[in-house]
């Protein structure tokens, strides 16, 4: 009886033991998850009727890597559809995939309609946006433009506004996330030709711990019911009718 009950004891304290370490090992990778920090590169170059947009996430010092590549942005003049031409990559080896999509009116309004939606069941949205973007760092910001209408009069007027839109930006980005360094800003104005030219680089870092916790507040603070998204991939969150075929 004795050495049955010691053989139970010791295989009991190795069933514990095994727990503990996989418990323990739980543990260090939400900690390092949470911790984590996500460093995003964005990068626009707008030409004339040429377009392309560059977004890549990186994280632990570049062994993680994801591209997103839209080298073609044009609108669609019959249907005033925006459409796009994208690629994606994982890693520096992964493989490229290619998608062409198509944004129309529609889709965009729809798109304002959800985020209307989500602001509106959720209390004090604004505050966990606002605590969530206090957390966020700007590390780089250039933004260069060159603007031109083929009239002196009219170029200043759109090269003032432009200097505005840019001043506000960038003072809401001031004020409601952390520049790391000052902002690289220039319009160059063409006053006897038409010029239409934007360059934008920026590089932004947060840890994914700050993105999760404001998930679960958005969550926390849900009220109101199901909502009505109409947009991918919020629409799985709706509440749809399904009738079942006897």
């Amino acid at each position: 009886m004795s050495l049955g009950n010691n053989g139970r004891m010791k295989k009991g304290r190795e069933s514990m033991l095994w727990i503990g370490v996989l418990v323990g090992i739980a543990i260090l990778l939400f900690l390092l998850i949470i911790f984590t920090k996500i460093t995003i590169h964005f990068y626009f170059h707008h030409e004339q009727d040429n377009d392309q947009m560059i977004v890549k996430l990186s994280a632990w010092f570049g062994l993680i890597r994801y591209t997103i590549d839209v080298p073609l942005i044009k609108v669609d003049k019959d249907s005033a559809s925006i459409q796009v031409k994208e690629k994606t990559k994982m890693g520096a080896a992964g493989k490229t995939k290619e998608k062409e999509k198509d944004y129309s009116p529609k889709d965009i309004f729809q798109s304002i309609g959800d985020t209307y939606e989500l602001v509106r069941h959720v209390v004090g949205m604004h505050e966990i946006v606002r605590r969530f973007l206090s957390k966020v760092e700007i590390k780089k910001l250039e933004w260069h433009s060159n603007v031109g209408l083929g009239d002196a009069a009219y170029t200043g007027m759109v090269v003032g506004a432009a200097w505005s839109l840019k001043g506000g930006i960038v003072g809401f980005m001031s004020q409601y996330t952390k520049m790391k360094a000052d902002p690289v800003l220039s319009i160059t104005p063409f006053f006897q030709q038409a010029v239409s030219q934007t360059l934008v680089k920026c590089m932004i870092r947060f840890q994914i711990g700050y993105a999760i916790l404001a998930g679960i507040r958005t969550v926390k603070y849900w009220k109101g019911g199901r909502p009505k998204f109409k947009t991918r991939p919020l629409s799985l969150l709706s509440k749809e009718d399904r009738q079942e075929s006897m």
